[in-house]
Parts: structure tokens; sequence; C-alpha cells
């Protein structure tokens, strides 16, 4: 808290209504001097009572430029008087809710024609919601081609008093541009192909940079979906005369480079949201829990599909952050790590080096400053951020010693390093629990265990599981939030989509049947709740849902997967082990109502691309039954080969409460298993050596 805006006493000058929100985000400016309200009735009834413009501020707690927007005018008493006299100020946390930030950004970028981002600021007419004039940080000074905040509040307020009516005719534009946005219902004439996956494959390659990895150049962001595709569609033909090769090799070099880059926390673990140059030296230092549940996937899937213990090690030492430092004692995980720490961006990760040559022996420096670029010019405003440039080999051969003798000393030297760093003031922590953010954790998590063997990371995801359904599912439905014992907000499709997946991917690591049936529960809500009858797909919004001025359906991947096209996978996934053709047939109409979009800008939908794969190559299920001793081995040996269109299901003799389409599949001696084909299940395969076999063929 600004300490001008303090009593003599030490209490806090200012309080609004924020002070009572779940989000962290938005408590932080429950002592502005602004009068904030939360998005709700209330402020909508003051702005019409007063005649009064809305202006709408949106951001999240690991926001920089939130930050400085904040400390420049939201904690500026002349600012905040200007807001207060002219405007009805309104806050939202993006994390909280999506639908309101997804409806403004769009009208945003219609607005101004330009890109979008955090904060995100927004003028409303106070009937109907409707903005008329928008952009993203403003400065206190005039500065970067952008008006001063205060300045621009000014011109807005008259502009809306002298020309009320004209904003009434641009709102009805604005109207009429958001109902261009939705896709046209499908031509069920089209045959499904799989030429939106060839053309995303060759869109990949040809943005690839073949030096640093990653596609495009800066900001670079790591794109665990893309990463997956490729990988997906290498062992798609790994056993074919002309393996895609270079598919393994892209999604390889750009996880090796991001890994020993500045985006990878060299010290703890942990990838930050993204780099700001080309070579992901340089991040943007916040950490996002979903940024980090896609990657742990993804490098513990490359370990499986390339036995490279590199990757395998990346994600343990990811998995290692996450429950050291985002798992709640509850279970949950918490959101996010600011980019900020005493009101400067990345000061928590930096160093000095003579601090970090008074730390270490003379042994460990000799090896570490090579190693991490101590031995060149800074490279973070007069700093030193952590890089690998040097590999251990090259050390190791410069200063002729054993390599195991570089490894020791630069696992002592992060260690001594960490606990330094351990005392410094940390970055903020969001603590709140988002249902969708978890859920792409427990699929992170899942998969992690199953490739690593690790069943402390299964235990993990599945206190997080726990933590949802007993605090988040109420009466048959999802809350999208929770914080400080209260969970609140409707759920939004990802949330539902999100978990029924990730689910699914807990199953293939110990099975559950009330999972089972907890997230066939998941999917009847998406179905009931949020399907477009009209067009296919699914609305990003429930039916029941608070009436905003438009209902976002969204097919492409942003920060986090489409909802649609995971979705799509998990009734795919569903319908296959419980023979439920409605599942299918959803799954098939959200393919077709995306297919427009997929085949006009394939790499923007990776998540609705890995769902046509599997409508085109229906997923192989094996179903091992029998003694729990007997059937574990199986799996673990199964999993050990990449197969992402294979799932596999160890389920006990003795399990209780089965669905049919499992419980059919009986135990028969100590192990036996039933291999499904799309909806075609062969004999029962009683020996390994067999299973193998058939598996093969």
């Amino acid at each position: 808290m600004d300490t001008r805006h303090l009593n003599p006493d030490g209490t806090p000058k200012y309080t609004n209504r924020l002070i009572a929100e779940t989000s962290p985000y938005l408590r932080q400016h429950a002592h502005n001097p602004v009068d904030w309200y939360p998005w709700g009735e209330e402020a909508f009834a003051r702005a019409l009572e007063g005649r009064r413009p809305v202006h709408l501020s949106v951001g999240y707690a690991a926001c920089h430029w939130c930050h400085v927007l904040a400390a420049e005018s939201f904690e500026d008493e002349a600012t905040a008087q200007v807001l207060n006299e002219l405007f009805v100020n309104i806050k939202v946390d993006r994390e909280e809710r999506p639908d309101v930030d997804r409806i403004y950004q769009i009208a945003q970028q219609m607005l101004t024609q330009r890109s979008g981002g955090w904060p995100l600021t927004m003028f409303l007419t106070p009937d109907d919601r409707r903005p008329f004039f928008g952009g993203t940080y403003f400065p206190k000074e005039a500065r970067f081609g952008l008006p001063a905040f205060r300045d621009l509040l000014l011109r807005i307020a008259q502009y809306y008093r002298e020309h009320e009516a004209e904003l009434r005719q641009q709102n009805e534009a604005l109207m009429s541009a958001f109902g261009q946005l939705e896709p046209p219902p499908p031509d069920a004439a089209v045959e499904l192909s799989d030429a939106p996956l060839r053309l995303c494959r060759q869109t990949l390659e040809r943005t690839f940079d073949p030096r640093y990895g990653g596609f495009g150049g800066a900001p670079k962001f790591p794109h665990p979906r893309s990463l997956e595709l490729l990988l997906r569609e290498w062992r798609a033909g790994a056993e074919s005369d002309t393996p895609d090769l270079h598919a393994l090799y892209m999604t390889g070099l750009t996880l090796r480079r991001m890994a020993d880059g500045g985006i990878n926390d060299q010290l703890a673990g942990g990838f930050c949201r993204y780099s700001v140059d080309d070579y992901w030296m340089i991040p943007h230092f916040e950490k996002m829990l979903y940024d980090n549940g896609g990657l742990l996937a993804v490098y513990a899937d490359t370990y499986v599909a390339t036995g490279d213990t590199f990757y395998g090690s990346v994600a343990a030492e990811t998995a290692e952050w996450v429950r050291r430092e985002m798992q709640s004692p509850e279970g949950g995980y918490y959101s996010s790590l600011d980019a900020d720490s005493e009101g400067h961006e990345g000061k928590y990760y930096v160093w000095d080096r003579d601090q970090v040559r008074a730390a270490l022996s003379a042994e460990e420096y000799e090896a570490f400053a090579p190693r991490y670029g101590l031995d060149r010019e800074p490279n973070f405003e007069g700093r030193w951020h952590l890089h690998v440039y040097r590999s251990m080999d090259d050390i190791a051969s410069a200063r002729e010693l054993p390599r195991e003798s570089v490894e020791s000393a630069l696992a002592s030297a992060r260690e001594k390093l960490l606990r330094i760093r351990e005392h410094r003031v940390r970055p903020g922590r969001d603590d709140k629990i988002l249902s969708s953010w978890n859920a792409l954790m427990i699929r992170g998590m899942a998969v992690a265990a199953r490739a690593l063997g690790r069943d402390d990371l299964a235990e993990s995801a599945g206190r997080a599981l726990d933590f949802v359904r007993q605090t988040l599912w109420r009466d048959g439905r999802l809350l999208a939030t929770y914080n400080g014992g209260r969970a609140h907000l409707n759920a939004y499709l990802d949330d539902y989509a999100f978990l029924a997946d990730a689910v699914l991917e807990l199953q293939q690591v110990r099975f559950r049947a009330d999972e089972l049936r907890f997230a066939r529960e998941l999917l009847e809500v998406i179905l009931d709740h949020y399907t477009d009858e009209r067009a296919g797909g699914f609305f990003f919004t429930s039916d029941d849902h608070e009436q905003l001025m438009h209902r976002p359906k969204s097919f492409g991947d942003d920060a986090t997967p489409a909802g649609n096209g995971v979705a799509a996978f998990a009734l795919q996934r569903m319908g296959y082990i419980l023979g439920e053709e409605r599942y299918l047939d959803a799954a098939e109409r959200t393919v077709r109502a995306g297919w427009a979009v997929m085949e006009r800008y394939p790499q923007g939908h990776a998540s609705l691309l890995i769902a046509l794969d599997e409508v085109l190559h229906p997923p192989e299920i094996v179903v091992l039954r029998g003694d729990f001793a007997a059937i574990e081995p199986w799996r673990r040996e199964l999993v050990r080969l990449y197969s992402p269109r294979r799932m596999v299901l160890a389920v006990a003799a003795d399990a209780p409460d089965l669905p049919q389409a499992i419980a059919e599949k009986t135990p028969r001696g100590p192990a036996v298993a039933y291999v499904c084909r799309g909806n075609v299940c062969g004999e029962p395969i009683a020996s390994f050596p067999e299973l193998t076999e058939a598996l093969r063929a």
C-alpha cells in the first residue's frame, strides 16, 4: 500500500468495495483512493443514477504493467478524484471473469484496430454496458505516443456528455460486428480430413527458428499444445518408411532451448510466461500455473518419446517447483507468482557477480560462471539473469575435469544460491484457486507421474482433484474460483472441459471409478448447458450464466487451450470408454463447427486439431483386469512407449461401481487385457507377450 494513503495511526486512509472480494488482485486495489466497484449490478445502477459512463479496468495479479498503471494513476489522489467525479469505476480480475475480459478484449481490438492485452482500459455506456472507447496501458504523463491518462479521462467524459446519441449508433455497429464473429453452421456435406493438420505442420516448419527453437520472433511464447501436436505427428508415422523426424527435432530443440534459457528458473524450476527476446534469455518474469501445467506434460511426453533424460529432469524440476511453491495445504494449486518484487520486475531472480563469487567456493564458481554467463557482460539491467551458455561437457573439457565433478559443483552452487535467494523479498503469489487452471496442472502432473513412474506426482494431482470436487463442485455444477474459504462464480466451459480431460489422464495412472463417474457428470453439464444447438460446438458461458452483451464461443487457443478443442477430445475418449454414442456425436459436431477456422488458421487451433486427429483416428483403449499386483506391471510397461492415441486403464478385479462398458470386461485369472480400437474390441489376451504383439499389429 502507498504510505501516502495511511492515517497517522497506520490504518488505511481509503477502503473501497473490493475489500470483500476473493481475488488477491482486486484486494490489491481495495485501499486505492479510486472508489472501485467489483463487476455487478450495484456499479451499473450507480452509473445510471448519476448519468456517468463506466470506467472498466481489467488486469491480474502477476501483470507488471497493471502494477505500473496502479502506482502511477490509481494510487494518485488527483487522478482518483477525476475518476471518482466523472466515472463509475469497475475493477475486474480477468482470471476470475474471463467471460467479461474476452468480450471487452475483442471490443477493444475492434474499436482501436490494435492488439489487446492487460491492463485493459475500457469506457462503457451505463445502460447497455457497451464500450465506446478503449485501450490498454495509459501513462500518467504523455509518453510512448500515448496521451496522459488524466487528460484522456477529461476528454472522454466531455465527449460522452456531448455525443451520447452518436455513441449509441457506434454501439449498434459494434454489436453487428460481434454478430459476424460467429462462424456459420457447418456444412454437413464437408468430409473431415487431415488437411488442416498437414497445413498446420507446414506452417510450424515455416515459422520455426532453427537456431533457438520456437516459432516466430520475439516475444516468444512456449505454445505447449503446438509442441504436443508435433510430437503426435512424429509418432503417427514413426514406424513408416518416411518418419517425420523434423517434427520431433522441432519439438526437442524448442524444449531444450527453453529449458536452458532464462524463461526457465535455473535454480528452482518453473517457467515464466514468455521471453522478450529470440533466445529465451530474458523472460517476462511472471510464473503462471497454466503455462507450467502444459509444459510439464509436454516435457514428460518428450522424455518418453525420446528416452532422453534431459527432458525427464526438466519435467521433474518443474513438478517439484509446483509441489513446493504452488500447492496449497488443502491440495489445490495456486494461480501465479508476480513478475515484480520490491516494485521491480525480475529483482528476485537476478544476481550481482560479486555476490555469487562470495557465496561459492572457487571450484563451484569456476563451473558456475561459464555455465550461466557470469564470465560475460551482464544481460539484465547491469546484472545477471541465469541462462545456460555452455554445456557441462565443454566446461569439463576446458578444465580437464570429469563431467561428474562439474555436475557436482554446479548442483552444490545452485543449492547455495537458492538458499540465499529464498531470503529475498519474494514476488507476490496469487493464492486464489481456479478450477480450469487446477485442471491443467492436474493433467500435467498425471502425465508426468505416468512418464516418470512417480507415484508422488499422482498423489499431488489426486489431492488437487479431491479439493476441486469437495470445494468447487456444488449441487451438480462447478464453481470457477476459491479463496479464503469462499467458492463462487459460475464455471465456464474451460473449467468443465479441462477438468474432464484431466480426470481421464489421471485414470491412466491409477483408476478410480468414482472419478470416472465425476468426469462423465462434467461432460453431461457441458452437453446440457453449453451446447450451441444451431451451429455446433460449445459456448464459453452456460445458458443460465449472467447475461452479458455477447455470449462468446471460441475455437482458438490463446494463453490456455481452447475449451471447444479439449471438450471434443474428452468427449471422444469418454465416448469410446463408455460406448456412449452421444459423446462421439457431440465431439464430431464440435470439430465440424470449427472446421472453417481450422482450414483458415490451423496453427492457432492446436487443441481442436488434436481432437480432429482423434476423430479421424479413434483411440486405442487397453483395459487391464485382474489382481492389482499382476496388472500394474503391465500398465507400467505399456506406458514406457509414447503412444498418444492409446489409453491404458488398469482396473483391479475388486474395483467397485464400475460402468457397464468396463464391468463387461471381466477379470480372468491374475491378469487379462482387452484391446479396443474405436468401437471394436478384440478377444481377451492373457499374456503380456501376446498383448504387445497385438498392439504392434
